[in-house]
C-alpha cells in the first residue's frame, strides 16, 4: 500500500487528504482538512496548517490538483501561478519545502477526469441525452464551474486504459445567443476587453447576470456578493435571482455543447461543488435544450449522455490516481 497526502487547491479552497492506494489499485480517502486560501499567503504556510492538524507528520508523498497550468515536467526551474488566488509553486523546491520524497502535479480538472475514469455508474447522476452509462471507449468532456471554469479531457481506451489531458478551455471567447447574453457580455466588455466563457460560466458570473437582469428591468438593486445571489436564487426567496441562477444553467450548457463538439466527445460530464449544488435546476432548466442547440449537428448532441459526477471530492480523489499513473504504471 502506498501513502500519500491529496490536495486539490482551488480559487478559494484548498483541500487536503491522506490517501491510501491499494496493491490492487483502489484508493480510498479519509476525511478531508478544506482551508481557505485567503486565510494562507502561501501553500507552504497551508501545508505547515494542515500538517500541525495531522499531528505533526505526514506522508512522504505528495499529488497535487492545481487550479493552473502546472507547466511541463522537464522545465526545471518554472513557476507555477494560480489563475484564481496568489500563491506560487515552484516544482523543483517541493521536496526540500514539503519534506517528502516523491510528488505529482497536475491541473485541478486533469485530477477530475481521472476521478471520472475510475469512478463507476454509481457516482454519476443523469442529466440529459439518453439515460445510459457514460462510453466505455472514445472520448469524453470533463467540466465544471467553480471560482474559475475547468475543462479537460478524456480518452478511454479499448484495451481499458485512459489518458487524460488539462486544457484552457475556461478561457475561449464567449459566445451570446440572445439579447440578454447581449447584454451580459456589455456589461463585462466595460471590465475586460476580451470576455472568457469563465466570467459569464463560474460561481462569481452570477453578480454580472444579476445586475444585468436587473437593469435590464430598470430595477436599482444593491450589489451582492455571489454567495448571497446563489443562495437567493436556489431558495426561492429573490425572483431575480432565481432568474440569474437559470440564465447562468443556459450559458452552461451552451458553453458544455461547444466543448463536447471541439473535443468530438462521446459524452460529458459536470463537475464542481457548484455543479452538484444546483443540480435540481440544472435538470428542471434550459441545460439540455442549450446543450443540444448546435444547428446542423442537433440529432448528434442529442444522442450524447450528459451525466454529473456526485463523488463528494473527485479532486482529491483524482489528483490520488494521477499519483498511482505517474508513479506505480497504474490507470485502471
Amino acid at each position: 500500500m502506498t501513502e500519500l497526502v491529496a490536495v486539490d487547491i482551488g480559487g478559494t479552497h484548498a483541500r487536503f487528504a491522506i490517501a491510501d492506494i491499494g496493491s490492487d489499485g483502489s484508493i480510498s480517502l479519509d476525511e478531508p482538512e478544506t482551508l481557505h486560501t485567503s486565510d494562507h499567503v502561501s501553500f507552504q504556510t497551508a501545508w505547515e496548517d494542515y500538517r500541525a492538524r495531522q499531528g505533526g507528520t505526514l506522508p512522504r508523498a505528495v499529488s497535487m490538483a492545481i487550479a493552473g497550468s502546472v507547466g511541463h515536467p522537464e522545465e526545471a526551474h518554472r513557476t507555477i501561478r494560480f489563475t484564481n488566488n496568489p500563491w506560487i509553486i515552484r516544482p523543483a523546491l517541493i521536496r526540500e519545502k514539503l519534506d517528502v520524497d516523491a510528488f505529482s502535479l497536475v491541473n485541478d480538472f486533469e485530477a477530475v477526469a481521472h476521478a471520472v475514469a475510475r469512478s463507476d455508474d454509481s457516482q454519476f447522476l443523469h442529466l440529459t441525452g439518453p439515460d445510459t452509462p457514460l462510453p466505455a471507449t472514445g472520448r469524453l468532456t470533463v467540466l465544471g464551474p467553480g471560482t474559475g471554469l475547468g475543462v479537460a479531457h478524456l480518452y478511454r481506451e479499448t484495451h481499458g486504459g485512459y489518458r487524460v489531458s488539462a486544457t484552457e478551455g475556461g478561457h475561449i471567447d464567449f459566445a451570446p445567443l440572445d439579447s440578454i447574453e447581449d447584454a451580459i457580455l456589455a456589461r463585462l466588455r466595460k471590465r475586460h476587453n476580451r470576455v472568457s466563457v469563465e466570467r459569464v460560466v463560474a460561481g462569481p458570473a452570477i453578480s454580472d447576470i444579476y445586475q444585468t437582469l436587473a437593469a435590464l428591468e430598470g430595477k436599482a438593486v444593491a450589489e451582492e456578493d455571489d454567495i448571497t445571489i446563489w443562495t437567493r436564487g436556489q431558495d426561492g426567496s429573490d425572483s431575480l435571482a432565481a432568474a440569474a441562477v437559470d440564465r447562468f444553467c443556459l450559458s452552461l450548457g451552451s458553453v458544455a455543447g461547444d466543448m463536447a463538439l471541439a473535443h468530438g466527445a462521446k459524452g460529458v460530464v459536470i463537475a464542481g461543488g457548484l455543479g452538484y449544488r444546483i443540480r435540481d435546476t440544472l435538470t428542471a432548466s434550459g441545460f439540455a435544450e442549450r446543450f443540444r442547440a448546435k444547428g446542423r449537428f442537433a440529432e448528434l448532441m442529442a444522442a450524447m449522455p450528459v451525466k454529473l459526477i456526485i463523488h463528494p471530492q473527485p479532486g482529491l480523489y483524482g489528483a490520488a490516481a494521477a499519483f498511482a499513473s505517474e508513479h506505480l504504471g497504474d490507470t485502471l
